[in-house]
């Protein structure tokens, strides 16, 4: 979470009572409305007042307001109930206010009170910010504009695991890995609000909570499915080590698979063109082609709008693997999860014109004169999303 939300969440959770809006064209006065001013429902009077006002009066209360940790406004609260009008508004906020234009129509405004008549002001302005704060405090998108209840609070790690329970009861034993993959995916953007965008604007942050959330979701499952088995003791040692190996051999097959159908998910999000598993030289299968294995085995397919990807959890020992996959590729990538690897090795990959592809924040634990050379998910998509862009118009696929 980016500073100003982590701090809007601890005022929040710290004040007497909040509440949260997005701010109009009305508030802003864009609609040419006679008013301008954050203007404040009905149900979010006791904010301001301690008694519910009277239609027939107006009121007119001073408030001090601190915006953003960084400076003050002596404001009003108003009421206005005279003649047709029936409605609240905070006004005066002094000659260059820099959060009531219409470039702010959209942004979501947080009110938090600590005193009387003492009150701090936060305006979220990315859309990630105000995803994630909806998502902190349970609200729903059309739910704002009144007093923001607290206690409904549910951290998005106590709505990941109830999510993961309820997915482990569908099942006697253990779903096929895209089952599986599906699912984890389905219960991380649930807890955590995601919509389509946030996976297209943070892949490898989105990637990595899908995969730790894949191994959780598979040790409750393991859990489940095994417990009756580790009750009971076993008839001789072979049958222990049979069962040690199928536990240890399903686990590494889940693992590789899932990054595959991860990472496929990810590629579909971005509108990238891309096949899996294309049967190449050899009868060989890399995990993924781009743009597909049509345009690969049809020679008049320029070479160099081709990409290669493998992907392997870790690939100490196994880069080499990828190398030999698809001959009409020159260069080749590799995406993994492995968090660093020796400078030897990583000049050998060079030298065989392999490019690394790993989660941006493991990018630190590679050697400093060779992270240039390495990818982060969200430049790979880049680089396939400008080769795709130069492909001749009749290979394209609908």
């Amino acid at each position: 979470m980016s500073e100003i939300l982590n701090t809007v969440i601890e005022k929040v959770k710290k004040s007497n009572a909040a509440l949260c809006k997005f701010i109009t064209a009305n508030d802003t006065g864009s609609t040419g409305g006679h008013q301008c001013g954050y203007h404040v429902s009905k149900e979010a009077w006791s904010l301001f007042l301690d008694v519910e006002p009277v239609r027939g009066n107006n009121i007119d209360k001073p408030i001090r307001i601190r915006w953003q940790n960084d400076f003050d406004t002596d404001s009003r609260f108003k009421y206005y109930g005279v003649g047709t009008r029936n409605e609240y508004r905070i006004t005066r906020f002094g000659k260059g206010f820099p959060f009531l234009n219409d470039e702010n129509v959209g942004d979501l405004l947080i009110f938090a009170r600590f005193d009387k008549d003492y009150y701090e002001a936060f305006v979220l302005q990315t859309d990630d910010d105000i995803d994630n704060f909806f998502s902190y405090f349970n609200l729903s998108y059309d739910k704002t504009n009144q007093i923001i209840d607290v206690n409904q609070a549910v951290q998005p790690e106590q709505r990941l695991l109830l999510l993961i329970y309820e997915f482990v009861a569908r099942y006697s034993d253990f779903p096929d890995t895209r089952v599986m993959a599906t699912g984890a995916r389905a219960c991380y953007n649930e807890a955590n609000a995601l919509l389509p965008r946030n996976i297209i604007s943070k892949p490898d942050d989105i990637l990595l909570g899908w995969i730790d959330t894949e191994y959780t979701l598979f040790r409750y499952m393991e859990e489940k499915v095994y417990s009756d088995i580790l009750v009971k003791p076993f008839k001789d040692i072979e049958s222990f080590v049979s069962m040690a190996n199928e536990v240890l051999n399903r686990r590494k097959s889940r693992a590789g698979k899932s990054l595959e159908h991860h990472l496929a998910d990810i590629f579909t999000h971005n509108e990238l063109l891309f096949e899996e598993q294309v049967i190449t030289e050899e009868n060989k299968k890399p995990d993924f082609i781009f743009p597909n294995g049509k345009c690969y085995h049809n020679l008049s397919f320029p070479g160099e709008l081709l990409t290669v990807l493998g992907a392997k959890t870790t690939c100490k020992d196994r880069w080499r693997q990828v190398l030999n996959e698809a001959d009409r590729a020159d260069d080749k990538y590799l995406f993994t999860l492995q968090q660093g690897i020796s400078s030897n090795q990583l000049k050998e990959m060079r030298d065989y014109n392999l490019h690394l592809v790993v989660p941006h924040k493991y990018l630190t634990s590679f050697p400093a004169e060779f992270r240039a050379e390495i990818n982060d998910l969200s430049s790979f998509i880049n680089i396939v999303k400008n080769r795709q862009s130069k492909m001749p118009k009749h290979f394209l696929i609908s």
